[in-house]
């Protein structure tokens, strides 16, 4: 052993090693000596004895990309996950996950080998159809598919396992006592005796018409959302549109003779198929399928198995050949006989039977003539393009460049970064333009930009406005109005707080209702739910609810009127009433899945912190092919 380290000391690879680690120590001071480190893949995650590589984060990412896409019926780009900081939602709960798996593993939450493959083999798409049993093949072939390898896997389900088995033993220690169950049934079930009366805008007096300094005032506290923002002038070369040439006849019928088989419609049937394991439970469900059975009688006679049914179906749509061929080479509907395929042996019903149709001309005559027109415009366009390009580089002007190619020149705006114009109508225009327009300064042009549908454009920046605050006399009537609101709310409500006043010190309510003119209601037993809340009001029943007994309240019922009360008496519930014992039962459960849910999240958090759990979000956007940010790596909020 000493004689193969000393040969390998004297090789060249010995040497160039020595190089590598000099060059590692003079780059990092010595302060690392691991110089291999950063050829392979970052961790965008590290948790104490877990990780997660820039690899494994993308993979992730896409994932939960493609079900926002499945959600939204669109698709969704990284850099709109990004603009929603959607990548940082999920690293911190992935930072907090992984956290939580290391510290289980450490303190002995480990799931048995056989929890796991019993898990693996309750999966029906691992099973071999044919034979019924598992098929280790196929399980990779699946696992492959979904670009997953076995240990991933098993990985999985052990995580599962320790973080159901941790919240079923925290939901099993952590009970809810039943006196919080009847807490929340007394307050359900009480009632309260209460009176009051409803201040209206005429009782609190109206605001004067405001002067021009307290409209200033107005305007200023209002600046953020009142502020004018920078508008830009534009001027657009156009290079798409002009007068087209007729499209021949010849090139019609040639792009006719190209598309015509795949313009043309295919003969369709409806198909019914069941699969069967062998030939003979495949013989007996073609003769039940003769005999008149229905497809699902007949797969439930022969092992429960579940027809497979095809409406309007190309033959071409069939994954199958063997059945694909089997099911249309009947002549009329029908059952076929049993067609050995790809797995088991299936037989085919044929419902229905609707014959293909060859197209004709003039059937697909005028979309053939727009799609040529779509391509020459294309065309004409690109022309267009590399001739103004050319002038441009000669030293015409913008003008001068796009007469001579014939393009079209626009004016446009002003309008906001946004596309918005001064009076809030927006601008038809890609946002593309908008985008372009404010990457340049005044006088700035554009190079030729790409607006997508073969559409291209240039963009010259003739005019900036910057931000600016509107005066009181372009605003004077919504200023007057706002200022008005505000002002005769701020009356209402401190002659409401006046009117409650006088209750609190002692005065009658009756008499304090009396004075302003209102009309007193008195209701007994009134009890806090949805009925009592649209049928008195909801700040009636909020006034009422949040008072002891014996005090007033003051509170606003809408936009233009405040409710002033006293609660008179309150009266709990008999506690060994059976709707109090019934109700305190019905909420307990509920109360104790919120209150545990709270407790495994302060658990969660804890136990990633525990194991150190950080994330990279420079490694993060390196792996989504971002550009890295200087942020500092995170850690996961400790636990309260």
């Amino acid at each position: 052993m000493i004689t193969l380290f000393r040969n390998f000391a004297k090789s060249k690879w010995a040497i160039g090693l020595l190089v590598l680690l000099a060059l590692g120590l003079l780059v990092t001071g010595g302060s690392q000596v691991d110089v291999f480190a950063n050829l392979g893949p970052k961790n965008v995650i590290s948790a104490g004895s877990r990780d997660m590589n820039q690899a494994d984060f993308r993979a992730d990412f896409e994932r939960v990309r493609n079900n926002l896409q499945e959600e939204a019926g669109r698709p969704v780009s990284i850099e709109d996950m990004i603009a929603e900081n959607i990548h940082l939602r999920f690293l911190e709960s992935q930072t907090q996950r992984l956290g939580f798996l290391s510290w289980a593993w450490n303190v002995g939450i480990r799931p048995g080998k056989e929890l796991v493959l019993k898990q693996i083999r309750q999966a029906p798409v691992f099973f071999n159809q044919i034979t019924g049993q598992f098929d280790e093949e196929q399980y990779r072939s699946v696992l492959a598919q979904q670009n997953l390898t076995p240990a991933q896997l098993e990985q999985e389900f052990r995580d599962q396992y320790a973080t159901n088995h941790y919240a079923a033993a925290l939901l099993a220690g952590a009970r809810v006592p039943r006196v919080y169950g009847a807490l929340v049934a007394n307050a359900s079930l009480e009632t309260r005796d209460a009176r009051w009366f409803v201040v209206t805008q005429d009782m609190a007096g109206r605001a004067a018409a405001p002067t021009d300094a307290q409209l200033n005032a107005f305007l200023s506290e209002n600046a953020a959302q009142l502020r004018r923002p920078e508008l830009r002038t534009v001027t657009l070369v156009l290079f798409a549109g002009g007068e087209a040439p007729p499209i021949s006849e010849e090139r019609i019928q040639e792009r006719f003779e190209f598309r015509k088989d795949a313009l043309s419609q295919p003969e369709t049937r409806s198909i019914v198929t069941l699969t069967a394991p062998d030939r003979a439970a495949a013989d007996r469900i073609a003769a039940a399928l003769r005999s008149g059975q229905s497809a699902a009688e007949a797969g439930r006679a022969n092992g429960n198995i579940r027809p497979v049914e095809y409406a309007d179906t190309a033959r071409s749509a069939l994954a199958d050949p063997a059945v694909a061929a089997g099911a249309f080479a009947l002549t009329a509907p029908g059952v076929t006989n049993p067609i050995q395929g790809r797995v088991g042996f299936t037989v085919a019903q044929v419902t229905a039977i609707t014959p293909g149709r060859e197209v004709a001309l003039a059937d697909v005559r005028d979309a053939i003539v727009a799609e040529l027109s779509a391509e020459d415009d294309k065309g004409r366009t690109y022309e267009r393009v590399e001739a103004y390009e050319k002038a441009r580089s000669s030293g015409q002007s913008l003008e001068a460049a796009a007469q001579a190619v014939g393009a079209r020149v626009r004016k446009a705006g002003p309008f906001s970064e946004t596309g918005a114009q001064a009076d809030g109508q927006r601008v038809s225009l890609p946002p593309i333009v908008f985008t372009t327009a404010w990457a340049l300064g005044r006088g700035g042009e554009s190079e030729v930009t790409d607006a997508g549908n073969g559409q291209y454009f240039v963009v010259r920046v003739d005019e900036v406005r910057p931000p600016s605050m509107p005066t009181i006399d372009e605003l004077r009537e919504p200023l007057t109005q706002g200022w008005t609101t505000r002002e005769n709310s701020r009356l209402l409500s401190a002659k409401s707080e006046e009117l409650a006043a006088r209750v609190r010190g002692g005065e009658d309510i009756a008499a304090v209702a009396a004075s302003v003119g209102a009309t007193l209601v008195t209701r007994t037993g009134v009890q806090q739910n949805q009925a009592t809340q649209e049928e008195i009001g909801a700040g009636v029943l909020q006034g009422v609810f949040s008072q002891k007994s014996g005090q007033a309240f003051a509170q606003p019922q809408s936009q233009t009127a405040f409710v002033v009360g006293r609660v008179d008496r309150i009266v709990p519930p008999a506690a060994t009433a059976a709707p109090t014992v019934t109700l305190a039962e019905q909420v307990r459960p509920r109360m104790t899945e919120e209150i545990v849910g709270g407790m495994g999240e302060q658990g969660v958090s804890a136990a990633a912190t525990r194991s150190k759990a950080r994330y990279d979000i420079g490694a993060a956007r390196q792996a989504l092919g971002l550009a890295a940010e200087t942020e500092a790596p995170a850690a996961p909020t400790p636990a309260g």
